[in-house]
């Protein structure tokens, strides 16, 4: 194991687990964020691809954690989304791969912000939209999930932006993001940009992560519904702030 860590710096590894902390730390509280908040933190210290997957490993293991509570809490539209998303991962991690650091880091930073500009337009109605728009929505967070690790741009707004039940929004979302995060781990091994050293660092940061998403669950059960979606816009305007001053 520590043959496989020798690639990373003392500082890669202590950023990468204060980022895997806070960023799981917000997703039990929100039910979205982990990889919103954690590829462009990553970012700032590892590669762009390995950040990606590296994110990709601590997303599943944390949805595997609690995957029952999920399927028996999610929106049906919630598996219409991550089919989608399983069919259109490979193309975005095939244009990740194909992209230089410094354009993925732009497009990263870009997704970020366009996550918190779709949050903040008005609330809709809790019916559930049509096909197109939910296929839309699939379509385009397989694509991010590939490119950027990220599949909330598209889900968050579709689920928070709607009248239903918080934990509804958030056990759809989860759902969706586990699905999301395995998709981009097998498109990685197929294309073979998968290295052996990111499943042992995601081992070794996954305490953190648990302790991390199990305060956020505790402290969600305190908030309310108006607040909770104040912090939703919050986080993701931090999220595209942070990823744009990295550009600078």
């Amino acid at each position: 194991m520590i043959d496989l860590l020798a690639a990373y710096a003392p500082w890669q590894i202590a950023a990468a687990l204060v980022a895997g902390f806070g960023s799981a730390f917000v997703r039990g509280l929100t039910g979205f964020g982990m990889a919103i908040l954690l590829v462009p933190i990553l970012a700032l210290a590892l590669p762009p691809v390995e950040s990606v997957l590296l994110a990709n490993f601590l997303s599943f293991f944390i949805g595997m954690s609690e995957i029952r509570r999920l399927v028996r809490g999610a929106e049906p539209t919630a598996w219409r989304i991550s089919a989608l998303v399983v069919l259109l991962t490979p193309l975005g991690l095939f244009g990740l791969a194909a992209t230089s650091e410094d354009l993925a880091r732009f497009l990263i930073a870009m997704i970020a912000l366009s996550a918190f500009a779709a949050v903040l337009l008005p609330r809709r109605s809790a019916a559930e939209p049509g096909h197109a728009a939910t296929g839309a929505v699939g379509i385009l967070s397989g694509l991010m999930t590939g490119y950027a690790g990220m599949p909330g741009p598209p889900v968050v707004p579709y689920y928070v932006g709607r009248d239903i039940p918080r934990e509804t929004a958030k056990a759809s979302m989860m759902l969706i993001f586990t699905i999301a995060s395995l998709a981009g781990l097998v498109s990685g091994a197929a294309l073979e940009i998968l290295a052996w050293r990111l499943p042992v660092l995601a081992v070794m940061l996954f305490p953190a992560v648990l302790l991390g998403n199990w305060l956020g669950n505790h402290a969600s059960g305190r908030v309310g519904d108006g607040l909770w979606r104040g912090v939703v816009g919050v986080i993701l305007g931090g999220a595209a702030l942070a990823a744009l001053l990295r550009l600078l």
